[in-house]
């Protein structure tokens, strides 16, 4: 990686950063200010949390295109202030519709700045050093949020509506410097990086082309049933679960929630040692073990009636295995969709991904919530097991789609052949005969 490069990696991950802390900041209490704060009911706020998950996926489908046309910098851009205005408009707003409006708002300004940054980190690394790269902006993005709500708590006081709006303040605040900090990124174009830059030369046909690539459909398959199975679960069936069946505090799912952001923290560049030079499709074949020894463990917290300190275990077991997989993950999938899209295509295959996980964040609560709420939690876990299995197979089978550099990448890169010298003839007027030069 060029010196260029790193500065510009440096540059997007400070402010992928700040946003997240910014973030965190409100994220946690959302559904209590629109509810409580603004008295605004749950039925209201259940609406605005709905809001900001389908504002993703109705500007979803136009962000790829635009990164695709415009480059990633003015799309991070515009997406930075669009969700600082609409989070400034959720502070400030008093009746539901500025609230859901200004939800929508936050929605569309963050579902557009995450593929735009994907696209960036990929055209400031290469095959060989992006696993780190979505290593490290997953890792700082579970820090900064979790800072974020860890500040905002202290700060915030339901009596007091002036200590929301500050929350909203500084997530806007941090959104406007994410969007100031990557104007001053400047992409680098050179011969390193040919693989990830945009060439002028267009896939034909765009999202049908991504829809004829097998491989990424194979993808988006198990990325559906992955983020169905772990992140769309978080805030519905599993936290009802852990609370109806197993009997846990509000106060210790608080804590086994800190347990899923600490693993991340704590073993993701462990993790990531242990992963990158492995088989890609061999790494997230393991999540699906890791994450059905989860949810087994969930279901444990369920039927151990006699013992609640082992049920207590099993759910902040629960949690921490969840972590261990994403730290898994997060140098896996993002950078098997960058080497999996044609260079002029980039930004809708990181769009497309982004749209799949939308879709199974909206899909995973909905369910889970049902389930839950029919009381049916021995079919919830059957589910889940099944699902976590599910990703297993699916991964192996995508394993055999992949070519060595896609599934291997740093194997790949060792075993490339360093170039050939060229050989120049320079004729010698002079002398009139050839001579040859190796450069």
């Amino acid at each position: 990686m060029t010196t260029a490069m790193g500065a510009a990696l440096r540059r997007i991950q400070l402010g992928n950063a700040l946003s997240a802390f910014g973030n965190g900041f409100t994220v946690p209490f959302l559904f209590i200010y629109v509810a409580q704060v603004r008295d605004l009911g749950a039925g209201t706020a259940g609406v605005v949390l709905a809001t900001l998950a389908v504002a993703a996926l109705v500007v979803l489908p136009f962000t790829g295109r635009a990164i695709d046309r415009r480059g990633p910098l003015p799309v991070a851009i515009a997406g930075s202030v669009a969700a600082a205005a609409g989070s400034m408009a959720l502070g400030l707003a008093d009746t539901a519709p500025l609230t859901v409006a200004a939800a929508g708002l936050l929605g569309a300004g963050i579902a557009v700045i995450q593929p735009a940054l994907a696209t960036m980190i990929v055209w400031c690394s290469t095959p060989a050093t992006r696993s780190r790269a979505f290593a490290g902006q997953f890792f700082l993005s579970n820090l900064g949020l979790g800072i974020g709500g860890l500040l905002g708590g202290l700060v915030v006081d339901t009596s007091r509506t002036p200590s929301f709006v500050t929350l909203f303040s500084i997530e806007a605040a941090m959104f406007l410097v994410l969007g100031a900090t990557a104007a001053t990124v400047r992409l680098p174009k050179v011969p390193k990086v040919e693989d990830a830059v945009p060439t002028d030369v267009r896939a034909p046909g765009g999202l049908r082309a991504l829809l004829g690539d097998r491989t990424m459909v194979q993808l988006c398959v198990l990325g559906f049933v992955m983020f169905f199975a772990c992140y769309g679960q978080f805030e519905s069936g599993l936290s009802a679960f852990a609370v109806d069946v197993a009997r846990i505090s509000p106060t210790t799912l608080g804590v086994a929630l800190a347990a899923n952001t600490a693993a991340i923290v704590l073993t993701q560049f462990v993790v990531l040692k242990l992963v990158e030079r492995r088989r890609r499709s061999r790494v997230m074949a393991l999540v699906g073990l890791i994450w059905t020894v989860a949810w087994v463990a969930a279901g444990v917290s369920g039927v151990v009636h006699g013992s609640q300190a082992t049920a207590t275990a099993a759910i902040i077991s629960t949690y921490a295995l969840f972590g261990v997989g994403e730290s898994m993950l997060s140098p896996t999938l993002a950078p098997l969709v960058a080497d999996l899209a044609p260079s002029s295509l980039i930004g809708q295959y990181n769009s497309a991904f982004a749209l799949v996980k939308q879709l199974a964040l909206a899909v995973g609560p909905a369910v889970g919530g049902l389930i839950a709420g029919a009381g049916m939690y021995t079919a919830y876990i059957l589910l889940l097991v099944g699902c976590s299995l599910g990703i297993t197979v699916l991964a192996l089978r995508l394993g055999r789609r992949l070519s060595p550099a896609q599934d291997r990448p740093h194997r790949a890169t060792a075993a490339s052949p360093a170039p050939a010298p060229v050989v120049e003839e320079r004729a010698e007027p002079e002398a009139g005969v050839q001579v040859t030069a190796a450069v």
